[in-house]
């Protein structure tokens, strides 16, 4: 892999990006309802153009990540609207037919669609190959019926890219995917209270029809869709938690620069100091992990599993400490409703959970390095 820096080009987008989530996007998402889907919000996406850079053909996966970070620092219901509505869509980027594309894609770019990616089950989030939604065929197709649980933009998206077992095959080749709009008769769902203010809700399948021409790959491959899908985004979610890092860590620097206690300001204090070194290493390490699995995505090589679970459990890892660190240097004033932190706080624990758990990123990244020394046990 290169040394890891950004040309001018991007170092000035990244800049212009972080104003554009203070300045135009941040006042839209304050008027937000928590847990709900905020589509001024997503509109603003739309007219911004940060959605059709989304789906770019000629970005990739570094793109995604500078994208996400800088939104991020900026603002952080923006970044997940942007994350969420390529999550939800990228199955259909990726592998699905010309007709998906041209009905939903058009959508999503202008802001005007909401997607969903509805993997996870009440019994099957981290082991998502135990999926159990029925796909049961009939003559044009399939009935879909089962539940799935803690879906991001549910249960108010306008379509959903839902994994259900057809069974072809036992285990994750028995999965296919499939695009299905809010609109299909059986289908319902209800919002679920998080922590995480973004909205996350359960769905009901109850006899869903789906057709042929709703299948996303082919029948029996999506499992393989939904990990293609993941490995594209999770060092950006990685990206995300730089992003809410940086912007902790930038708040405790003015902070401690400015308080004074003990005779002076807190940075004049070693544990003060010391504490602030120690976030500034982690998430500049974070950082280029990051940008590392980025650019081994793009570059279509043969690590990227490893390097993407490696960026996305560093990164979120370091967050949390960061946003952790940050909030006690800070003291009570952070944790007053309202706070860049006590928002941070809130926002910055789910990612460990998300797109894989970090005992999930920890399984991935042992099995890639014993398979690539061949030491691998049946």
């Amino acid at each position: 892999m290169p040394v890891f820096s950004l040309d001018p080009a991007q170092t000035a987008w990244c800049a212009e990006l972080r104003t554009l989530a203070a300045e135009r996007l941040r006042p839209v998402a304050e008027k937000g309802e928590p847990g709900r889907v905020n589509r001024p919000l997503l509109a603003a996406l739309g007219e911004l153009g940060l959605l059709k850079r989304l789906f770019a053909e000629d970005g990739g996966a570094l793109d995604l990540c500078l994208l996400r970070e800088s939104l991020a620092y900026g603002c952080t219901e923006a970044e997940t609207a942007l994350a969420l509505q390529g999550l939800g869509t990228y199955p259909i980027v990726q592998a699905g037919t010309r007709a998906q594309r041209e009905r939903w894609l058009p959508e999503v770019i202008a802001g005007r669609a909401v997607a969903a990616f509805a993997l996870s089950e009440p019994e099957a989030g981290s082991d998502a190959a135990a999926l159990t939604l029925d796909a049961a065929p009939e003559r044009d197709g399939w009935r879909l019926s089962g539940e799935k649980r803690w879906i991001s933009n549910a249960p108010e998206a306008d379509f959903l890219t839902v994994f259900a077992r057809t069974g072809e095959a036992p285990g994750s080749r028995g999965v296919t995917a499939f695009v299905v709009p809010a609109d299909r008769p059986g289908l319902s769902g209800s919002a679920l209270e998080m922590l995480s203010p973004h909205p996350i809700g359960a769905l009901s399948f109850d006899g869903v029809p789906v057709t042929r021409d709703d299948v996303v790959g082919e029948a029996g491959g999506g499992f393989r869709v939904a990990m293609n899908t993941l490995n594209l985004f999770r060092p950006s979610v990685g990206a995300l938690a730089v992003g809410m890092a940086q912007a902790a860590l930038d708040a405790t620097l003015d902070h401690t620069a400015t308080r004074l206690a003990f005779g002076g300001p807190l940075k004049d204090l070693q544990a003060v100091s010391h504490r602030t070194a120690e976030m500034a290493t982690r998430t500049e390490a974070a950082r280029l992990l990051v940008y590392a699995a980025a650019c081994a995505y793009d570059a279509g090589a043969a690590d990227v599993p490893k390097r993407s679970a490696m960026a996305k459990l560093y990164a979120t890892e370091t967050a949390q400490y960061v946003v952790d660190a940050a909030v006690q240097l800070h003291g009570a004033r952070a944790l007053q409703r309202g706070h860049l932190l006590e928002h941070l706080y809130r926002e910055v624990r789910a990612p460990r959970i998300y797109e894989g758990a970090s005992e999930v990123q920890r399984g991935i990244i042992a099995k890639e390095l014993y398979a690539r020394a061949g030491r691998d046990r049946p």
